[in-house]
């Protein structure tokens, strides 16, 4: 065995049935390269497939020792350190990038995500929410839910209170890693699986799920749901504003370009190009009735709005007398019409 999709060895918490609740993975690793591949598969003696190996203290020295004459001395010393407390290693290998089975092979895929290792719907989560337990993150980690109540007491008898800061199968993402070069206001609303790029700012309002994020310098002051990829390639100057909700989901991603503004409550079900703007209070499906106006105002057409998907330069906004929804572009009828007969 010379080759894996991912590696990922943490240290996590399990209930006291050893059902896994969450992993910690300090250095998850894509394509990790073939002598580190090598040296971790001859110490776990592993015959392929995906699989999850709860690690022993002899399997922990080993795998530091294999790992640091392997060349990665970083990693090694990280994995030496697990030995040190009483929490309980694992070590996951996936040969494929296959839907995750157990839940340190889920909590492997989401930390790709927000180590920016993979970018959303580029990493198989099929299956997830059935695999992941609903957890009680509390200030002394997560707690299994049938647990809760024996833990509280305990906490109570010593004068002392478990702060259950939210149920959910998802902690956030600061708990587990964070991006260099970003600002987060309210670190709870941003989950462990967003991909935040280098230079976003996520206001207090701002939330970002698992498997959505931005590509690049943006503000964040509404809500970026499931499969939405904003700004690829944006800068600060021309970055994209968000005040409202992109939605995605299942199989779809949605993309918004340089330079676009999401009005306060606006919310797209389409991507955009570059340079478009979403008026406050519109919220645009990919089945809304669009009357697209020319560089004078003027119907040309009435579309569907995911016949305007991915094109720039585009202001959406709701008619103030007939309430119709509009799209306002700077092109001529002619160059309009042409261009989306062309597209249909």
């Amino acid at each position: 065995m010379t080759t894996l999709y991912s590696l990922g060895l943490g240290v996590g918490t399990q209930n006291s049935k050893g059902d896994w609740l969450e992993v910690f993975y300090p250095k998850p690793l894509l394509a990790p390269n073939s002598e580190i591949t090598s040296a971790v598969a001859q110490v776990l003696e592993y015959q392929g497939g995906n699989v999850a190996v709860e690690l022993t203290s002899d399997q922990i020295k080993a795998l530091a020792d294999a790992i640091d004459n392997a060349g990665d001395t970083e990693l090694s010393q990280m994995v030496r350190t697990f030995d040190q407390g009483d929490k309980p290693a694992v070590a996951v290998l996936l040969d494929s990038d296959a839907e995750p089975t157990s839940v340190p092979e889920a909590y492997l895929k989401l930390h790709l995500l927000s180590h920016r290792l993979v970018k959303p719907h580029g990493v198989n989560l099929s299956g997830m929410f059935a695999v992941l337990p609903n957890v009680a993150w509390t200030n002394e980690g997560a707690v299994d839910l049938n647990e809760l109540t024996e833990r509280q007491l305990k906490a109570r008898l010593k004068g002392q209170i478990l702060d259950v800061d939210c149920v959910d199968k998802f902690p956030k993402m600061t708990n587990y890693v964070v991006p260099t070069g970003v600002r987060i206001a309210h670190t709870a609303r941003v989950r462990l699986g967003a991909y935040v790029g280098e230079g976003t700012t996520i206001m207090h309002e701002g939330f970002v799920n698992f498997n959505a994020g931005t590509a690049g310098k943006s503000m964040i002051e509404g809500r970026i749901s499931a499969g939405v990829m904003i700004g690829e390639g944006s800068d600060l100057g021309g970055g994209c504003s968000t005040m409202g909700t992109l939605s995605g989901g299942g199989n779809i991603v949605i993309s918004v370009g340089e330079g676009c503004l999401l009005g306060a409550n606006a919310g797209i079900g389409i991507p955009l190009g570059d340079r478009c703007t979403v008026e406050a209070g519109l919220y645009i499906t990919a089945g809304s009735r669009i009357a697209v106006l020319d560089d004078k105002g003027e119907v040309v057409e009435t579309v569907k709005a995911r016949d305007l998907a991915n094109k720039n330069d585009l202001l959406f906004r709701r008619n103030s007398q007939s309430g119709a929804v509009e799209c306002k572009t700077n092109k001529s009828a002619i160059e309009l019409n042409e261009e989306l007969h062309a597209h249909n």
